[in-house]
């Protein structure tokens, strides 16, 4: 997930010479029933989840049964899935605009999260210091954390270059393990915008939590589908934006 690199260390007085640990980011090309569908720039973990819940979170599958096979040999993946007609209509909830309005949602196509799921305070916070104790963001500097917990604990920790692929890895993990997304919460190192919004809203998951700031569209879709936003978890303190019941 890291490479050693050489590099020279300038102050105001001296130059230093060292090495230190560059996260690694490489390309990978999808192909859907013989068309490419995207190239993701993403760390080397976790490929075969992370490709399994992009598809999920984008709503171009709804389970695993709607992929027919699919093959990873280095930077490509290869899929065969049962309705590629879905690849056209599900690409974006939020048509092309400026502003972040609400005015830009397609509110008959937005998922609506009905789960009745809660969990403490306490396990929010716990959550987030779990997640930012990264051996490898402490040697890089350089990935974001996604955690998928339950009331047991986590379920599955994944680290990116980028905090969407992260959250597609752990819905991949999640749909693999056939996990009950209604049971469980996210945490994350990264703000919570708009696209990791409609990403849980997709796979059904009702709470997400981050260390960072959220977006105005991230908590004018959650109003829309029902799910929870909480930011700025820090230390002793969050700020809970939208289904405020769900953290007690």
């Amino acid at each position: 997930m890291f490479k050693e690199y050489a590099y020279l260390k300038l102050d105001q007085e001296s130059a230093e010479r060292s090495r230190h640990s560059v996260v690694e980011e490489v390309p990978l090309s999808v192909f859907v029933n013989g068309k490419h569908f995207i190239t993701a720039m993403i760390s080397p973990s976790m490929i075969n989840e992370f490709v399994i819940g992009h598809f999920l979170s984008e709503g171009i599958i709804n389970n695993l049964e709607d992929i027919e096979s699919m093959e990873i040999q280095a930077d490509v993946a290869r899929l065969i899935i049962k309705n590629p007609l879905k690849i056209i209509s599900s690409r974006r909830l939020i048509v092309s605009g400026c502003g972040g309005c609400a005015s830009y949602l397609d509110e008959s196509r937005l998922p609506k999260i009905l789960s009745d799921f809660r969990v403490p305070k306490e396990n929010i916070f716990w959550a987030i210091n779990y997640i930012s104790s990264s051996i490898l963001h402490q040697a890089t500097g350089g990935v974001h954390s996604v955690g998928l917990f339950d009331h047991n604990g986590p379920i599955c920790i994944a680290e990116d270059i980028g905090r969407h692929n992260a959250l597609d890895k752990v819905i991949g993990f999640g749909l693999i393990k056939k996990i009950s997304f209604a049971e469980t919460y996210l945490a994350s190192t990264g703000r919570i915008s708009s696209e990791m919004a409609l990403k849980c809203s997709m796979a059904g998951i009702p709470i997400i939590a981050s260390r960072g700031a959220t977006t105005s569209l991230a908590i004018e879709i959650a109003k829309r589908t029902g799910l929870t936003v909480a930011g700025f978890v820090r230390g002793r303190q969050m700020n809970i934006y939208t289904e405020r019941q769900r953290i007690y």
